[in-house]
């Protein structure tokens, strides 16, 4: 079968996300939440894709099955509870742990097993699972929102189903043995090329859609544990079971430095302050003058999606150049931003979020990185709208300012 998604020579992780949310909202093949952009889509025939799960020997044979807790594997978590089987879900954006156990009620009837395998069920119906605590997962299912029949998968760009196997295999939950499945629209199948893999990437062993199952043969290997030296401080803070993590692998032996601990990372942060206080406890933000591309103080830049902790300020004597982001939809995330920005190789030393006024500052180490950026980020299209990429009219390098930042130039993929 040809893929309905062409993609063009190129295309990076990005623009393959781009397409796919972009084709399943011009042909209305998703179901609520709309729109699909930055979500891991609830496709139309996500119920038929499901029931084709339970027919694998590998669903069959498995006694533990962790499922991600997304609106279309819904059916996913139902079967696997009709099926007597124990459910795993992972705790949201892993603040607390890695995942839940899904408990029904003594007795439960398949309507309130429905109940249990709902977001709201999740929440009602689960107790955590310590790290200490001896599971083996014999099969993982996870979204996503583009697939190859090699195997090869693209999420929403927020890397927790990568990270989530890694944390796995780190406290031995998962081995060689165990079977990654995905169900996806048929139109989210497309030739990815291989070379957008890297080494902390999950790939998957069965697809199924609402028409076909694919055992996909994939010799890749999967994330073979937390790459330490792609997280960074913030994230540990984001996520304690990181340093739970982190403490038995080092009392194992292993080489836990993180990113931004290590010496080229930390020349690359030469000019950087210590961490500021957070402009919402005293300190200022940025805004625009006339011209949005003109930088001045303000009180309205949107802070909702920095996180505490992450907030530097550059030395008067390190001089940048800073880029302009303009028509930033609202509906996109300060996270989504930094993937697209990864994905083009635009990544910058700080990032000036201001997602409230649909706009970002962008600051590069010097002139020839900044427009190097700007050709790269030409064109770019976000759920639909054009971007404005420009080089800003006034460099905030040139002078002291105190203002809403974010570092991104360790951003952790694991």
């Amino acid at each position: 079968m040809q893929p309905a998604i062409k993609l063009m020579p190129g295309a990076s992780k990005w623009d393959i996300r781009q397409k796919v949310w972009d084709y399943m909202e011009e042909n209305n093949l998703a179901n609520f939440p709309r729109p699909v952009h930055h979500r891991i889509p609830n496709f139309k025939g996500a119920a038929q894709a499901a029931e084709k799960l339970p027919d694998l020997q590998e669903f069959k044979n498995a006694r533990i099955v962790k499922v991600n807790p997304d609106k279309p594997q819904e059916n996913v978590r139902l079967l696997a509870l009709e099926a007597t089987k124990t459910l795993l879900v992972p705790t949201p954006r892993l603040r607390n742990g890695l995942f839940n156990k899904i408990v029904p009620p003594p007795g439960a009837s398949k309507e309130v097993l429905r109940v249990c395998s709902t977001a709201q069920g999740v929440k009602d119906f689960s107790v955590p699972v310590g790290l200490d605590a001896k599971v083996h997962v014999d099969l993982v299912v996870v979204g996503s929102v583009a697939v190859s029949d090699k195997g090869w998968r693209i999420g929403k760009g927020e890397g927790f189903a990568d990270l989530e196997y890694a944390m796995m295999v780190s406290m031995g939950a998962v081995d060689e043995n165990t079977v990654v499945v995905t169900t996806v629209h048929d139109c989210q199948l497309l030739d990815i090329p291989e070379e957008l893999m890297d080494n902390h990437d999950l790939t998957v062993d069965y697809i199924l859609t609402p028409t076909q199952v694919i055992r996909t043969e994939c010799k890749r290997s999967k994330p073979q544990g937390i790459i330490w030296s792609k997280v960074d401080s913030e994230m540990m803070e984001r996520m304690p079971i990181l340093k739970s993590l982190r403490y038995r692998e080092k009392k194992a032996g292993k080489d836990v430095t993180l990113r931004d601990e290590r010496p080229a990372e930390k020349k690359e942060l030469q000019g950087l302050s210590h961490f500021r206080k957070p402009p919402w406890k005293g300190g200022s933000a940025t805004q625009m003058r006339t011209n949005p591309t003109e930088m001045t103080k303000s009180s309205d830049a949107s802070e909702e999606e920095i996180e505490p902790g992450s907030k530097m300020q550059l030395n008067a004597s390190v001089r940048m150049t800073t880029v302009y982001m303009g028509n930033i939809p609202h509906s996109l995330r300060v996270s989504e931003l930094k993937n697209i920005l990864r994905d083009h190789n635009a990544l910058p030393l700080r990032l000036n979020w201001q997602g409230a006024q649909h706009r970002a500052f962008l600051d590069y180490k010097d002139e020839v990185t900044a427009e190097e950026a700007v050709t790269s980020l030409a064109g770019l299209s976000i759920s639909g709208g054009v971007i404005r990429v420009e080089l800003a009219k006034s460099q905030r390098g040139n002078r002291s300012r105190s203002q809403t930042t974010e570092n991104t130039s360790n951003q952790p993929l694991v």
